[in-house]
């Protein structure tokens, strides 16, 4: 039924602006164009047989956009031939007659195309996450140029199209499951970031992406580490171990089970191994973290000259501190993550016999797996540390009773930024909210 509905879609698309062209005879009757005017109007209007079945007038939107624009690709490639081919054949047995029809039959076209154009794309726009910023802009600034609409707008459309019964999915899901409270943790969570990040309320600028939200709805209570981006990992350590505290003697709660990313899983160590709270955390889970550290880093610190790393460290400790760090320091935060600075650590740091240790990694499988700067690091630490995320080798990840390493099927793989849902981005493969869910459920079944 769907695509006999875009056939017809697109049979409308076509016929309604080229009517006067293919049947001259018709030109001079206002009825054809009444009728077809009223059957373009309904597939704007109506573009998709399947939104109606989506929960929310969001992921509805999203499905009509992108079945507008498909309508769009297909009746703007076919009336552009048929325009094109009605002036080929009159060219030879030229007839100052047939100029009215196909001029007019033209303008139509132009006026159809842009309202499924823009009607497509603004409910796209405005509706779909997964499409992207640089794609939606470059749609809108290059409109009108036929060849490059061409040329991403069906990246779009595939990608709207999954999203909306993807997050359809996943609302359902969660609407099933709701009761069940699968997150619902004996002990609260505790959300630790990684370095030059810091954690922020507003859900578009949260560390975790979509992933704390999920595990709210799914029962969870989160905590936030709230330590500062950029210093070295004892002074982060001992700012968590004071949020620690903070948490469970505001809440009564006793203890809090710990995820941690990056860095985040260094300080954490150091908070339970020193600051006086091993009894207050249930269970520690490290995600990606560089527990042996990145030789990467100690080859740039050993090879960059003392002015550059300086300036770089000045620029990089004043936009900290625009960002809430009391006192960053960047050259610390960087030197402790060295393969050198690691050894040190796990030496002096031992793991608690009072808290469950778990870790997770995970891998790229090329460079343009990763977006922005993992990219352009994959190779370098590649080099260096082998098989890695963009950021931590294969190797550096390992921590604790159970380890878990993510090899999803296809030759993406995932990234460092993937495993806190930094981009807030669907791909095959790997659903990052589920994993997290499926996470703190088993930290449930734990007792924790």
């Amino acid at each position: 039924m769907k695509k006999v509905y875009r056939t017809f879609a697109t049979a409308v698309a076509v016929v309604f602006p080229c009517l006067g062209m293919l049947l001259p005879e018709m030109f001079q009757s206002v009825i054809p164009y009444i009728i077809l005017g009223g059957l373009f109007l309904l597939i704007n209007i109506v573009p998709s047989l399947d939104a109606g079945s989506l929960r929310t007038r969001k992921l509805r939107n999203c499905l009509k956009g992108a079945e507008l624009l498909r309508f769009y690709m297909a009746a703007s490639i076919i009336n552009v031939i048929i325009w094109l081919g009605y002036l080929m054949l009159h060219i030879p047995k030229f007839r100052l007659t047939f100029l009215t029809p196909w001029l007019l039959s033209g303008l139509a076209i132009f006026i159809t195309m842009s309202i499924l154009y823009w009607n497509g794309s603004i409910r796209l726009m405005t509706s779909s996450t997964q499409a992207g910023i640089v794609t939606k802009a470059a749609s809108y600034f290059f409109a009108w140029f036929l060849p490059f609409i061409f040329a991403i707008v069906p990246g779009m459309i595939k990608r709207a199209e999954n999203e909306a019964f993807f997050e359809n999915y996943r609302i359902g899901l969660n609407e099933q499951r709701y009761a069940n409270q699968v997150c619902k943790t004996k002990y609260p969570l505790l959300m630790v970031h990684g370095v030059f990040f810091r954690d922020f309320k507003p859900a578009f600028l949260n560390y975790w992406g979509r992933i704390s939200g999920e595990l709210i709805q799914n029962g969870a209570t989160v905590y936030y580490g709230n330590q500062q981006s950029a210093a070295s990992v004892e002074k982060c350590g001992e700012e968590l171990a004071e949020r620690i505290k903070q948490i469970v003697a505001e809440t009564g709660c006793e203890k809090v089970n710990i995820i941690a990313h990056s860095k985040g899983g260094l300080d954490s160590r150091a908070a339970i191994a020193r600051y006086g709270v091993e009894d207050m955390v249930a269970s520690l889970t490290t995600v990606n973290t560089p527990h042996r550290g990145c030789e990467f880093a100690d080859y740039l610190l050993s090879k960059i000259g003392q002015g550059i790393k300086d300036k770089v460290a000045a620029t990089y400790n004043a936009a900290l501190s625009k960002l809430g760090d009391p006192n960053p320091n960047f050259i610390e935060a960087v030197t402790d993550l060295t393969h050198e600075a690691c050894t040190a650590f796990n030496e002096r740091t031992p793991d608690s016999d009072k808290v469950y240790y778990q870790s997770i990694g995970s891998y790229m499988g090329f460079a343009t797996g990763g977006r922005f700067p993992l990219n352009f690091s994959y190779h370098l630490v590649r080099y260096f540390d082998g098989r890695n995320d963009g950021l931590v080798g294969e190797k550096s990840f390992p921590w604790g009773e159970n380890y878990v390493f993510l090899e999803p099927k296809g030759g993406r793989g995932i990234s460092h930024g993937d495993m806190i849902d930094l981009n807030r981005e669907n791909f095959d493969g790997f659903d990052v909210r589920e994993f997290y869910i499926q996470l703190v459920n088993a930290l449930k079944q734990r007792g924790f």
